[in-house]
């Protein structure tokens, strides 16, 4: 049985979830931050959410934007980025990147996924993933803006 994203407490708990996510992954890449934002600065679950992360250098700024969902879960800076929509810009640029290298048989020169023998797998998967964000930041309905 699939889940009614409509419903407020279904959405909520799927971005608590995120949230959690998010937060264990910083962990893991040692990005020394602030806050996470309590609430996702865009989201459509259950495939995708972009946070705001404090940075702890400018408390009250936004230092890092993080993406997580049904993709990989990631970060950038916010140093030149200062909206969640060119954050999805972004992933969707460096994702791209990496997809097509991972197709081909080469490695990035600082983002590493999975192990070669999968490559071909996961960067089909990471493509695609791409091509979702390039959807979402082309259309203007999802935005409110």
């Amino acid at each position: 049985m699939t889940e009614d994203f409509k419903k407020p407490e279904v959405e909520e708990r799927w971005c608590a979830e995120q949230r959690v996510q998010v937060e264990e992954y910083l962990k893991e890449q040692n990005v020394d931050h602030g806050e996470i934002g309590e609430w996702p600065a865009w989201h459509v679950p259950p495939y995708v959410a972009i946070w705001a992360i404090e940075s702890k250098k400018s408390p009250g700024w936004i230092g890092w934007w993080a993406i997580s969902g049904d993709l990989p879960t990631d970060y950038i800076s916010a140093a030149t980025v200062k909206h969640p929509r060119e954050a999805m810009r972004m992933f969707a640029e460096v994702w791209g990147e990496v997809s097509g290298l991972m197709l081909r048989g080469e490695s990035h020169p600082t983002i590493k996924l999975g192990i070669k023998e999968d490559w071909s797998v996961l960067g089909d998967l990471l493509k695609r993933r791409t091509e979702l964000l390039r959807q979402f930041v082309e259309d203007d309905t999802v935005w409110g803006e």
